[in-house]
């Protein structure tokens, strides 16, 4: 996605050999004009699944499932919880999530009201690095007894072992990243051609 593309290279920071910031655009402040074309092309993506749910986990993945929800013809987004709430019920799907950026584990959740056996599920996250977040997801799902038709990263660091520890686990999911980064040299970032 060339829009995406030109705008990690505009307003990313690159911190490190492995660390790309978005947060001028992504996860603090969003660019609604970006979030709605991304949206679209999640759509053209995967408009000839049956999907019935789109799944992410809070709090960066929530604006990119709605959006890609509403293009999809006004889906349900599942959102799963990093911290236990005092509302959220007890009958919970669970999986334990590693996160790359802060270094810590944490339990996911997602009320069983919310996923069943009749779900065809597009599971979305704003990044895919070493794919904790996504087999946590797929985790989930799974218990859930959903079918997993897609998972969506927006930007992908490919240079990182995300897809290839998702197939280790789930050789069967179909994985498309919007932008795919294969390294970061010299302060510059370099995409893997579509």
């Amino acid at each position: 996605m060339e829009l995406l593309k030109r705008t990690i290279i505009e307003k990313g920071k690159i911190i490190g050999d492995d660390i790309v910031k978005v947060d001028a655009f992504i996860n603090h402040q969003i660019d609604t004009f970006l979030l709605d074309q991304i949206g679209k092309e999640i759509k053209r993506l995967f408009n000839d699944k049956k999907i019935t749910k789109i799944l992410t986990i809070e709090t960066s993945g929530i604006p990119f499932a709605c959006l890609a929800a509403i293009h999809l013809n006004y889906i349900p987004v599942v959102f799963a919880k990093k911290q236990k709430s005092a509302i959220l019920s007890d009958e919970c799907h669970t999986a334990n999530v590693f996160s790359f950026t802060k270094k810590q584990e944490y339990q996911i959740s997602v009320d069983k009201n919310y996923l069943s056996t009749s779900d065809q599920i597009l599971i979305i996250d704003d990044f895919l690095a070493n794919g904790e977040a996504a087999k946590g997801l797929i985790k989930v799902a799974n218990e859930a007894g959903a079918h997993i038709v897609g998972f969506c990263s927006i930007i992908e660091k490919s240079f990182q072992s995300g897809r290839q520890n998702i197939w280790s686990d789930y050789p069967n999911i179909e994985i498309k990243s919007l932008a795919s980064i294969k390294a970061i040299d010299n302060n510059q970032i370099l995409f893997n051609e579509d």
